[in-house]
């Protein structure tokens, strides 16, 4: 077991990052549910943000995306950020939501689209310069919905032809972070469909390209641990983007709809080094709130993270290594399942309350009045989100 002080330590260095865009009106492609106090600009995003490191102590960083966040003075924004006690995280591309990408961007075959798309990305990398951001994330939509619609090899070397000018482009202390989805929007074939394709790209990049696991982007009943467990042994994982989904990619709130296979994942990274500020791995969040409050959401996201990385921390993993080197299959997953069970929060309440924060964030930031301040004050202008 990983003793006590050690694994508060752990706990008090990690650091979950937090998506911008789930602070604004999401919803399912139906329908998308505006909130009263939703951000309008990406300053209020930041200041919502803000309030979830206030109350959690652990969400220090808030990623952008692009052009969802775009301002004229990108430095500007991170000194607002600054201000807030927070700064700018990762930086997101969109290259999926311009009417010429609909047969996709990097990998369309029309070479002045794919000309649009890598301009976007390397102006991309130039926002990265004016925040101080070192992550530049990247996930493509593209795909073919017919057989036959188009070369699927020659999509795969337009692909590599524009990662490694973003990768060229990038400064000596950036990287880029490919991520990874099953399907959709496209039916038939999608460009990076999972972990080994993006991993043979980013194996081809060298050091200043890793992997991103998005935990919504699998087949049911994928072992998504051995991803991480592999990933890592390879000093390939990049990061995370922690959601949950029911069945595809529903983007709920992480630990929701199996906390347990949070934990697997996290032991993963506890039993693997990706905790250790070395090995560089980025614990995002990537979530839509279409019915719960926004900023409510992502402290309980955070604290779900939190509660599975406390438990992976108490795996007695001496016992554990016992278990298995003797084959005793039920004695292992005891052990595992052990930790599992553990109730973490009073712990977790322990080290807040050391650390001068609430032991209950959630009732703390109810408490605020910051939701009713932020409802009365945001009143006209466009809220934030992505239509529908």
């Amino acid at each position: 077991m990983t003793d006590l002080s050690s694994a508060k330590a752990a706990l008090r260095r990690q650091a979950i990052e937090l998506p911008s865009w789930a602070f604004g009106n999401s919803g399912t492609r139906f329908k998308v549910f505006g909130q009263p106090g939703v951000p309008r600009t990406p300053e209020e995003k930041i200041a919502d943000a803000a309030q979830v490191h206030r109350y959690t102590g652990i969400a220090p960083s808030v990623a952008l995306h692009i052009p969802w966040d775009a301002v004229d003075d990108y430095a500007a924004l991170a000194e607002y950020a600054r201000e807030q006690g927070v700064r700018i995280g990762t930086v997101n591309a969109n290259v999926f939501q311009d009417d010429d990408f609909k047969l996709g961007s990097v990998t369309n075959p029309d070479p002045g689209i794919r000309a649009k798309a890598l301009d976007h990305l390397l102006a991309c990398v130039d926002v990265m310069d004016a925040t101080g951001s070192a992550d530049l994330k990247l996930w493509f939509a593209d795909g073919t919905n017919y057989p036959g619609q188009d070369d699927m090899r020659a999509r795969q070397d337009r692909l590599a032809e524009a990662l490694e000018a973003v990768r060229d482009r990038l400064g000596p202390d950036q990287r880029m972070l490919l991520e990874y989805k099953l399907f959709e929007p496209a039916f038939y074939t999608t460009d990076v469909p999972d972990w080994g394709t993006a991993y043979a790209h980013c194996l081809k990049l060298g050091d200043k390209a890793r992997v991103v696991v998005d935990t919504g982007h699998h087949a049911p009943g994928t072992n998504i641990e051995f991803i991480v467990a592999f990933l890592l042994r390879e000093h390939k994982l990049g990061g995370f983007d922690f959601n949950s989904r029911f069945y595809a990619d529903d983007d709920l709130m992480v630990g929701a709809a199996d906390p347990f296979q949070l934990f697997r994942i996290m032991h993963e990274v506890v039993r693997g080094g990706g905790l250790e500020p070395a090995e560089g791995i980025a614990f995002m969040l990537d979530q839509c709130h279409n019915i719960e409050p926004k900023i409510p959401g992502q402290i309980r996201s955070v604290l779900n993270a939190q509660e599975a990385t406390a438990k992976a921390l108490l795996v007695d993993t001496a016992a554990l290594s016992a278990a298995q080197r003797d084959g005793d299959v039920l004695g292992a997953n005891a052990v595992l399942m052990d930790a599992y069970n553990t109730d973490v929060r009073p712990l977790l309440a322990e080290l807040r309350e050391a650390d001068g924060l609430d032991p209950d964030p959630m009732a703390a930031f109810a408490r605020s009045g910051y939701q009713e301040a932020i409802a009365a004050e945001r009143v006209g202008g466009q809220q934030a989100g992505w239509g529908a």
